[in-house]
């Protein structure tokens, strides 16, 4: 029989947790440990009219900004310290927070379409799937 592992947090971290921006770029960093991202992802987003536009390591970003649904709040995470096997626990603290992000697309504009746009209308579909139904 083997153990659950437990993963904590410490929700007295939030109260102390300062707001920063937050950009999902369309990439995948093989490196399980924290980045210096401020030093190599300094963005000069150019906004036009309805377009966001950036330049990341020489290719052409489009973005757009998106907001939480009502009454969420983004949370970025840290670890206190990493397990040294997965069957210790883990602890995190809330390093800040968010109630916007801004979603990039590699070189077409995002849509309605694209994934996490789509997440963000979540809640509001499982408010009505899991709602009263009136008779």
């Amino acid at each position: 029989m083997s153990e659950s592992r437990v993963t904590t947090l410490k929700l007295s971290t939030l109260s102390q947790a300062e707001k920063h921006p937050v950009h999902f770029l369309p990439c995948e960093i093989e490196h399980n440990r924290e980045a210096n991202v401020d030093r190599y992802f300094t963005p000069a987003i150019n906004k036009n009219k309805n377009e966001m536009t950036v330049s990341f390591r020489g290719r052409a970003l489009k973005g757009q900004e998106i907001n939480l649904p009502q009454g969420y709040t983004g949370l970025v995470l840290k670890e206190d310290h990493r397990p040294i096997s997965d069957e210790e626990d883990r602890t995190l603290r809330v390093k800040s927070t968010f109630n916007s992000l801004t979603y990039w697309n590699l070189e077409t504009q995002p849509t309605t379409d694209d994934t996490i746009v789509m997440a963000m209308n979540w809640p509001d579909i499982a408010a009505a799937i899991h709602g009263a139904v009136e008779d």
